[in-house]
């Protein structure tokens, strides 16, 4: 342990590992552009894999009509295990985890047991990390106290990261389908007043969509699925706006399901809804550079002040000390 102790903390060893660790970065930001995969062709397919699970569980919703019994599939090994012996979906809420994570992209019962048995173990891994780090590492150059704080701070740290990260990735989400979505809605509108189906308006808004905003792309083929195999059209519509999770896109869902239950014009609702998306994009632009002023203050009297003021009277502070 002093071994390892004594070379983790030699200056040469740190020196070469941070040469490495930037050579590695130079390699992979140069190797980074030709690795990139197409985002849209991935959840495309994640859309046809999501068609099939709807197919097949109304194969199986017909099944259990007629008296056969079929087991539905669902996780397994070691994560789900733990998760389900510890009880961790009843102690952690698994529904209100599950429609966060469909809001961030995740669907399906993998990524709900994958972040329950996140929110168990993360937290003892960070201590341990933590731990290791000021009590054998010396880091920080804490005392016995500060070192169990830190450790302590590990812990809370590490079980409020998935959450935050789960909440990053909605937010994230949410933002690039906000931004898409007044576009969307003419393109919508447009293929209504033409004739088109919901079904074929919903594909082909997301097939011109999708290189711009695959998030939205994926949505409007989720429901265009569901809109296919679902029972009823009411239900695709409310999965649509659940896993948005946008009032924009809510009140678009309202207007459709009030259209297909009373028969009302949808032509006129979409352009209505279409002009309040815009409005309302522009005026989150005008808040935020309303609110940009402020936020460059600090940094000016920080930075561009001492500069200004070394520029205008480092002459004259020149000429002061040649005379003397």
């Amino acid at each position: 342990m002093d071994a390892i102790i004594n070379a983790v903390t030699d200056r040469q060893f740190q020196i070469a590992l941070l040469v490495s660790l930037a050579a590695v970065g130079t390699i992979f930001t140069v190797l980074e552009p030709f690795l990139v995969k197409d985002k849209l062709e991935e959840r495309m397919k994640s859309v046809s894999v999501h068609r099939d699970q709807l197919r097949q569980q109304q194969r199986e919703a017909l099944a259990r009509k007629s008296a056969t019994r079929l087991r539905t599939a669902s996780p397994s090994g070691a994560i789900k295990e733990i998760v389900e012996n510890l009880k961790l979906l009843e102690i952690f809420d698994a529904d209100a985890a599950r429609k966060k994570l469909m809001m961030a992209g995740y669907r399906g019962q993998g990524p709900v047991f994958t972040f329950m048995a996140a929110r168990l173990g993360l937290p003892f891994v960070m201590a341990l990390f933590i731990g290791v780090y000021v009590y054998l590492l010396d880091g920080f150059q804490l005392d016995s106290f500060g070192r169990l704080l830190a450790t302590m701070a590990g812990f809370l740290a590490g079980f409020y990261l998935p959450n935050i990260y789960v909440t990053n990735a909605v937010n994230k989400r949410q933002q690039k389908i906000k931004l898409a979505w007044p576009d969307a809605l003419d393109l919508l509108l447009i293929c209504i007043e033409s004739g088109m189906s919901v079904e074929a308006a919903f594909q082909k808004v997301g097939d011109e969509v999708g290189p711009n905003c695959a998030e939205l792309a994926e949505e409007l083929g989720l429901t265009t699925a569901e809109l296919s195999y679902l029972q009823e059209r009411k239900q695709a519509y409310l999965n649509f706006a659940e896993r948005t999770g946008l009032e924009a896109v809510k009140a678009v869902v309202t207007a459709l399901i009030q259209s297909e239950k009373y028969g009302t014009p949808l032509g006129q609702s979409l352009r209505v809804m279409a002009k309040e998306s815009r409005d309302m994009r522009m005026q989150e632009a005008e808040r935020k550079a309303a609110a940009l002023p402020p936020k460059l203050t600090v940094p000016m009297i920080g930075f561009f002040l001492p500069v200004l003021f070394a520029v205008i009277l480092g002459p004259a502070i020149m000429q002061v000390m040649s005379l003397d």
